[in-house]
Order: structure tokens, then C-alpha cells, then sequence
């Protein structure tokens, strides 16, 4: 089980992600975000070294917000040939320098996502040490899911596409909303919340197998 430390981090996630979102081809703004944190969820690393987390960033610096899911990885070290996908370095007041990249290049998270569509892995609370999220909802009644190399494609709408060794196409939702995707063979879902105060359910990763 992960352990949620209560201490400082410098810079903040927020702060990173302010200056990496607007490098990504699916970001939706015009200018640098105004973020605060919307919601999300975490995975267990089996091996209890790399942090697993699928956060909800919300940008209120245009006409309407937009929420943007980003899964993060945490580690103690750089992730070799991953430099592409480092969104910044921080400061961990119990775990000392941490280096957070986009979660889709890192194999930890792919195996670890795969494993909740099949319900083999449990969603933790995001904020809580040693919580399940029962809020999360998974659904997928297909065969094994292949774990190794995925072919990643970032989309300018609102999406991420990861191609499987057999040809599943897992879309990781960049952009939420409440709508449901339609004609996936499965998906996991988890809640929000919106500028209103409401409680809003997205799917956050989806499934087309061939």
C-alpha cells in the first residue's frame, strides 16, 4: 500500500502542470492555466516504489473551465529513455527529489490501469493512505490484456491513444466531461467535482478491442 505523506512539495504538482499543460497538443487554452486540483484517484505499485496517480486538474483561466485528467508516475530517480515524458522535478519533504512524468510512457501505470479494467488492481483514495476508492468503476469482460510496449498517439481532441501488442486501442480521456463514449468494450469512470460544487462522473480511460 502507498503511503500519503502529509508534507510539502516544491514546486507543487499544480505548479508543473501549469507549465507543461500548454505544451501538449490536447490542451484546450490560449494562454498559461489557472489550475486547481478537481479530484482523481491512485494505484498500488506492486513493487512499492513508483507513485501512481490519476489526477483531475481544473483550468478556469478561459470563458469555461475545462477539466484535464492526467495520470503521473513519482519517482525516486529518472526513468531511463523517458525524458520526453518528465513533466519536472520536485522537492519531497520526506522523500527528498522526486521526478514526475506523464504516467501513459511509464510501464508501471499502463500494467497497473490494465489491471483495474480487468478488476485485478483496486483504485485507492487520492489523498488517504491505505483507502480503496470505491467511486471508481470499472467495466471490461474481454480477454487478458497485453502489458508491454504500446504505441502512444496524442490526439487534439481531448485524447491520448495507446495501441496494444494485439491491437486494443485504450484511449486515455485528457479531457472530461460527462458525456460517455460510445461502442468501447470497456471503461473506468470516477467522479469530480465541478466549479459549482456538483459532483460530476467522466470516463477517464476506454477500451476498443479489434
Amino acid at each position: 500500500m502507498a503511503i500519503i505523506h502529509n508534507t510539502t512539495l516544491k514546486p507543487t504538482k499544480l505548479e508543473l502542470l501549469t507549465t507543461w499543460l500548454p505544451t501538449r497538443p490536447w490542451y484546450a487554452g490560449s494562454g498559461a492555466p489557472e489550475l486547481t486540483k478537481a479530484g482523481g484517484f491512485r494505484l498500488d505499485d506492486p513493487e512499492g516504489e513508483v507513485g501512481i496517480e490519476f489526477m483531475v486538474a481544473l483550468d478556469t483561466s478561459g470563458p469555461e473551465p475545462v477539466a484535464y485528467h492526467v495520470p503521473l508516475t513519482y519517482r525516486a530517480a529518472p526513468l531511463p529513455g523517458a525524458d520526453h515524458a518528465l513533466v519536472g522535478t520536485m522537492e519531497h519533504g520526506v522523500l527528498g527529489p522526486r521526478w514526475a512524468y506523464d504516467g501513459l510512457h511509464d510501464t508501471v501505470l499502463r500494467t497497473e490501469l490494465l489491471a483495474l479494467f480487468e478488476g485485478r488492481a483496486q483504485a485507492m483514495a487520492q489523498s488517504i493512505s491505505d483507502t480503496p476508492d470505491h467511486e471508481v468503476a470499472h467495466s471490461y469482460a474481454g480477454p487478458a490484456l497485453p502489458t508491454g510496449p504500446a504505441e502512444i498517439t496524442e490526439n487534439r481532441d481531448g485524447g491520448t491513444d495507446l495501441t496494444l501488442p494485439d491491437g486494443t486501442l485504450l484511449r486515455v480521456h485528457r479531457t472530461l466531461s460527462a458525456a460517455a463514449p460510445e461502442g468501447v468494450s470497456g471503461q473506468v469512470s470516477a467522479p469530480w467535482n465541478a466549479p459549482d460544487g456538483t459532483r460530476v462522473r467522466s470516463v477517464f480511460a476506454s477500451l476498443r478491442t479489434p
